[in-house]
């Protein structure tokens, strides 16, 4: 576990800074559990399955996957990509789907346990199909 220098009071660009000290790993570990410390907040009555399904939807894919896709994207708009660059772009736009399908399924379910409609869920949560953008 990585140790991290901080003063007692902490301004938050100074909590920022710090943060940005974590690898990717362990800032997405901490996405995580901010994103449960949020939902805590939001909905202190969170069953444990609520909570489990919440974290589910909110994982959506690695940083480094992103970041990938995000320059082939680029790449495609600027119309200079390699044949092997299209195929990966092809391959990510795969996988995004699926985890948006995933996302969607989840979603889903936790209207289901709430008893409301998807776009009921959507609008009082604030919980859209697409986690990535």
């Amino acid at each position: 576990m990585s140790v991290i220098h901080i003063k007692t009071e902490l301004h938050f660009d100074e909590l920022l800074k710090a943060v940005g000290q974590l690898n990717t790993i362990q800032l997405e570990q901490l996405m995580s559990q901010v994103i449960s410390l949020q939902a805590k907040r939001k909905s202190p009555a969170l069953s444990k399955k609520e909570t489990e399904i919440l974290l589910k939807i909110n994982k959506g894919l690695p940083i480094k996957t992103r970041k990938r896709f995000g320059e082939l994207n680029k790449k495609r708009q600027a119309e200079t990509l390699t044949t092997s660059e299209h195929k990966e772009l092809l391959s990510l736009i795969g996988r995004i789907e699926k985890s948006d399908s995933e996302r969607i399924g989840h979603m889903a379910e936790l209207a289901r346990i709430r008893g409301i409609s998807l776009t009921e869920l959507m609008k009082e949560s604030e919980i859209f199909p697409s986690a990535h953008g």
